[in-house]
């Protein structure tokens, strides 16, 4: 798609970076709205190019009984509402190659979840849509891999692709980030995203009161991972954030406080950090 190719020149041409960033999950319409607005006061005062992001399902959750989202029909409904309020693009996950078709009717960027970098069916199914394709790099797989990720795009006669450092795994509960990562994806041949929260989770982490557990995380540690990537010259930022992290249904303690007016606290978006 002509759309997709112009888009992503844009991205790959921004100065110093462009930004994915979002609530983790659609929780309502009115909240997405109200976020997307937010992100994008804080984007234009800064002049990033921003690429809004929020899942309509979370389809990999720890726990059967977590929120999952609205659904796949419900949510695109609500991110198209975004695109048109605030003519902005958007970006959102696929779990299954029967969901691309649809999702590219409305996505500008389809991204291919960390545990599923690989799955070829899933990755050409994307392609085809002729959106941008960001594939985020698995925890468990060395940053070469990336690189025969983004051709099994490219083979499917798509070239708007992107590959996303998300963190590694360090143990069975903790994640590190390595900025070699960031460096050693540029093989891939595609703009590089760095995921400053998913990388400072710890998944399945917390445990639970009354039996269970969660993904915890380090929110604290979000500016000091974002300046490591800025500083290695990603070409991208991801970041998943939220008016109120500590009720967010999913992903609460590494989501990124997002309000109005934008003040300066720490872990609070603010127009000149």
């Amino acid at each position: 798609m002509d759309s997709s190719a112009s888009l992503f020149n844009k991205l790959k041409g921004a100065d110093p970076f462009f930004l994915l960033a979002g609530p983790n999950v659609i929780e309502s319409e009115d909240h997405i709205l109200r976020m997307a607005g937010y992100i994008k006061t804080i984007t234009t005062k800064l002049g990033l190019p921003l690429v809004f992001k929020s899942s309509f399902d979370k389809a990999n959750r720890t726990s059967s009984k977590s929120f999952r989202g609205p659904g796949m029909a419900e949510g695109l409904k609500i991110l198209e509402k975004v695109k048109v309020a605030y003519d902005i693009p958007i970006v959102t996950d696929v779990h299954e190659t029967i969901q691309c078709e649809a999702v590219g009717r409305v996505a500008d960027v389809i991204q291919i979840p960390a545990f599923l970098c690989r799955q070829t069916d899933l990755l050409v199914e994307a392609a085809k849509t002729g959106r941008i394709i960001n594939i985020k790099k698995g925890q468990f797989c060395a940053p070469s891999v990336m690189i025969n990720s983004a051709e099994k795009i490219r083979l499917a006669g798509n070239l708007n692709v992107m590959v996303c450092e998300r963190g590694t795994m360090f143990g069975y509960n903790d994640l590190i980030v390595d900025p070699r990562n960031l460096e050693w994806m540029r093989e891939a041949n595609c703009p590089v995203v760095a995921d400053i929260t998913h990388s400072l989770q710890q998944p399945a982490g917390r445990k639970l009161d009354g039996g269970g557990v969660a993904s915890g995380g380090f929110r604290e540690l979000i500016p000091c991972i974002a300046r490591t990537a800025v500083a290695v010259g990603v070409d991208g930022i991801f970041m998943e954030v939220h008016d109120n992290p500590l009720n967010a249904p999913v992903d609460g303690p590494t989501q990124w406080i997002a309000t109005a007016p934008f003040g300066g606290t720490s872990g609070r978006a603010n127009c000149n950090s």
